[in-house]
């Protein structure tokens, strides 16, 4: 089999590409370059450049490395981008996944799996988030994603397509320091950023119905979420699939609190967080339930906040040795 990796350049893609790889699987890559680094991808991926919008580009992959299966991860994911230029998201993640979509059915490629986001759920206020919690996403960023599923269930019903939509939930760390992030729009790099220019890091609210009155979250691993594509790939593979919905998540909660508390014991720094008024749209709480994950791929995440808090840090001084306080410099 040979899969095709959309945004495979990308921080999460090239996590899939090296996870696939080293189980063995053949894999092509589709990246825009937008926000890719091609110095991530293994040496034994092919680089196809280019947009899933353009169809002509499509049929020649697919059809050139007898494509059998598809990991779609190519897309706008800024919430505060999404609510400034809606139309971009919307032509991005949904026109743009149309047109795959038309390229994989013309190609009779029989397997998809589309990586949506724990954003299709809103902000609901249950315990534990479970693939029938329902789906009231509150930016146009959430709302792509869940017309993205919308439309990846109707084509592989019209087509007989097997289909998987992988909702995750806050993604961190990195599996080694040149695959960690390069962006600055998570809250693990964005502690970082602030200690690297000297800045304490900022709370949003903490007076949440919480133990300690700071948003709970569920974070999970990059590298634990590139094997769930990876065992969702192989699910598929096997038929096992046809109309997979899972979330993907540790199933535990960690405070904003909690989480900046280890990045200031693994960083070296000292400082006080300051805490500043909530934002618009946060939940007290957004846990994933992974129960329906371990049913069905038999897969559970195996790495824990540290984990990826000291990966991504290292990462991190990778390109900013300055972070690194003076005595550990």
């Amino acid at each position: 089999m040979t899969w095709l990796i959309t945004g495979g350049a990308g921080y999460i893609g090239a996590h899939v590409a090296h996870a696939m790889v080293a189980a063995g699987e053949r894999v092509v890559v589709l990246d825009d370059r937008s926000t890719g680094v091609v110095e991530r991808l293994p040496d034994a991926v092919t680089l196809v450049e280019g947009s899933v919008s353009d169809r002509a580009l499509l049929d020649r992959v697919l059809a050139g490395h007898a494509v059998s299966g598809v990991v779609h991860l190519a897309a706008k994911k800024q919430v505060g981008e999404s609510v400034e230029q809606p139309l971009l998201y919307y032509r991005e993640n949904i026109a743009g996944l149309a047109v795959l979509l038309e390229a994989v059915v013309a190609a009779g490629v029989p397997r998809f799996l589309f990586s949506s986001s724990a954003a299709v759920y809103g902000v609901p206020d249950v315990e534990l988030i479970t693939e029938e919690t329902p789906c009231l996403p509150i930016n146009p960023y959430g709302e792509t994603k869940l017309a993205g599923e919308w439309l990846v269930r109707a084509t592989g019903r019209a087509h007989g397509i097997s289909t998987a939509c992988l909702r995750y939930f806050n993604v961190a760390g990195a599996a080694a320091p040149e695959l960690a992030d390069t962006g600055v729009f998570n809250i693990v790099p964005m502690v970082f950023d602030r200690l690297t220019r000297g800045e304490a890091p900022r709370i949003f609210g903490a007076d949440y119905p919480t133990p300690d009155g700071t948003c709970i979250r569920d974070y999970i691993h990059v590298a634990d979420l590139a094997e769930a594509h990876l065992a969702a790939a192989r699910k598929l593979a096997v038929g096992g699939g046809g109309d997979l919905t899972l979330n993907v998540g540790r199933g535990e909660g960690v405070s904003v609190r909690e989480l900046i508390d280890v990045i200031l014991e693994v960083s070296g720094h000292a400082v006080e967080p300051v805490v500043e008024p909530r934002r618009a749209g946060d939940a007290a709480r957004a846990v994933a339930s992974d129960a329906r994950m371990v049913r069905e791929l038999g897969w559970t995440a195996r790495r824990d906040v540290r984990s990826m808090v000291e990966s991504a840090w290292e990462g991190w001084c990778l390109r900013h040795p300055e972070a690194l306080p003076d005595t550990r410099k």
